[in-house]
């Protein structure tokens, strides 16, 4: 728990973790991979190589690969699995999606895989519906014009759309399918007549290659940010989520967000369509584990227990609420919202159940000199509010705009000067965020009374006052 609060408490004037940004020009660490020196003209050098090639990886190579001012750059992706083809979507919808959020979409808009998406499968949502199962207490988030508040997308329909763009830039975008990165040769601090000012990358195959900015977007368990030498905070949580895709009872027009916070961890249904949804539900290992072996029966009684149970309620906090709920009905009449009951399931694709665990991580740096971390690589965070790609897409659009402005300026894309300005306003961004998902994950992670009243009271609070969940949502949608 110390750990987490020093995670947490970071100054808003400058990039985090870094003491004096202004005097490093290039890491420390270097002469610890500097394995041997070769001239530069011996290996293919790259203006920017991204490492990984998943959902963040594949999207940062084709922001980059559609920006007018990269026109005469050469981009790399590696990508350590072979190149899967999407000629058509299968029937059975997958059990891994993503919540997209506006600011996403967005960004996916500005090179072209948003229309390839829509044009697929992708289900909005208009509204998002909270609520404890401790109390009767409820949070409503709703537009009063009706715009969609966000898409549920399956995350093969994204990647389907990103290769497209990706392939559609071919000229510009090299793609090494079936390549590992084993080694990394960093730029020394003083240059010799013999040592190259690039990172240099030896691959599994025995190729080697030069780049001037290497862009980490390899996982959690990112290698580039373990060579580099930059330090993770990460902590597991004591909870795995359980995802799977659900047939409704009956046909709606299923375009609620739905979660409920447990005392185990809360339990969300996402919206695929008008008859399926998808499930995500953190708990503890052990019930996980046992939800993933039930017969389907079983599971879906679990499951429509688990949303519409007053198991956890007690006499007290329902009165208790119930009085604070009467007040700020009166003072704030206007942020009252229409409580809506989820729809009941009905049975559980075959093969859809899927237990992974959870956790929380973040990199004490973003950048160093010629290398950026994005995605995963550089931040973890607890899937309850459906921000982990949409923080990586972030991401992307705040680097990719900085590169974009050095490229047009003509300065060195590698320089620590544009990149600690993309590390400054991405991490104040995500940590915030990343502090909010877990004091919420908390905070609700207990049946005890003082607690269970203290939630109680701010979520309907929160739920009466229209500007501040506004400003929740604005800040969420980015």
């Amino acid at each position: 728990m110390a750990a987490a609060m020093r995670l947490f408490a970071f100054p808003l004037g400058e990039p985090l973790f870094r003491k004096r940004p202004c005097l490093r020009t290039a890491p420390a660490w270097s002469l610890v991979w500097q394995n041997s020196v070769r001239p530069n003209g011996s290996q293919a050098v790259y203006d920017v190589v991204v490492s990984g090639g998943g959902m963040v990886g594949t999207a940062m190579a084709a922001a980059l690969g559609h920006d007018v001012h990269f026109c005469d750059k050469k981009i790399l992706l590696l990508e350590a699995r072979p190149k899967k083809t999407y000629n058509e979507l299968p029937v059975n919808y997958s059990n891994r999606v993503s919540a997209i959020t506006p600011g996403s979409a967005t960004l996916l808009s500005s090179f072209g895989a948003w229309d390839h998406i829509c044009k697929m499968r992708i289900k909005p949502f208009r509204r998002m519906q909270i609520w404890d199962a401790c109390s009767e207490a409820m949070i409503i988030f709703d537009k009063d014009n009706l715009e969609d508040m966000g898409y549920i997308v399956e995350n093969n329909v994204i990647m389907a759309a990103l290769t497209k763009q990706l392939d559609a830039v071919s000229d510009r975008v090299e793609v090494l399918y079936r390549s590992r990165a084993v080694g990394y040769t960093w730029p020394l601090h003083y240059q010799t007549s013999d040592s190259s000012p690039w990172v240099q990358i030896d691959l599994a195959d025995g190729r080697k290659l030069q780049t001037k900015l290497l862009i980490g977007a390899d996982g959690q368990n990112s290698i580039v940010r373990k060579a580099a030498g930059i330090q993770s905070i990460q902590f597991q949580y004591d909870q795995s989520a359980v995802v799977a895709t659900l047939h409704l009872s009956e046909a709606t027009e299923n375009n609620v967000a739905w979660q409920r916070f447990l005392p185990s961890g809360p339990i969300a249904l996402l919206p695929l369509s008008d008859t399926l949804s998808s499930l995500v539900w953190s708990t503890s290992h052990e019930h996980a584990l046992q939800l993933q072996s039930m017969d389907e029966e079983s599971f879906v009684d679990s499951i429509n227990s688990a949303f519409w149970s007053n198991a956890h309620h007690s006499d007290f906090i329902d009165t208790a609420g119930s009085i604070f709920r009467s007040a700020v009905s009166v003072l704030m009449p206007s942020g009252t919202s229409a409580r809506q009951l989820p729809p009941s399931v009905a049975k559980v694709d075959p093969k859809s159940r899927a237990v992974f665990p959870l956790g929380l991580g973040h990199a004490t740096e973003y950048v160093q000199h010629r290398v950026a971390l994005i995605g995963d690589a550089a931040h973890r965070v607890h899937p309850l509010a459906g921000q982990g790609v949409n923080m990586g897409f972030g991401d992307i659009a705040c680097l990719a705009h900085h590169l974009s402005t050095a490229a047009f300026d003509g300065r060195d894309l590698g320089s620590l000067k544009h990149l600690l300005q993309y590390e400054g306003e991405r991490q104040r961004h995500n940590l915030s965020l990343m502090a909010a998902v877990d004091l919420l994950k908390r905070l609700y992670s207990t049946s005890l009374a003082p607690f269970v009243l203290l939630r109680t009271c701010g979520l309907q609070a929160t739920n009466a006052v229209p500007p501040v969940k506004e400003q929740i949502m604005a800040f969420a949608s980015k």
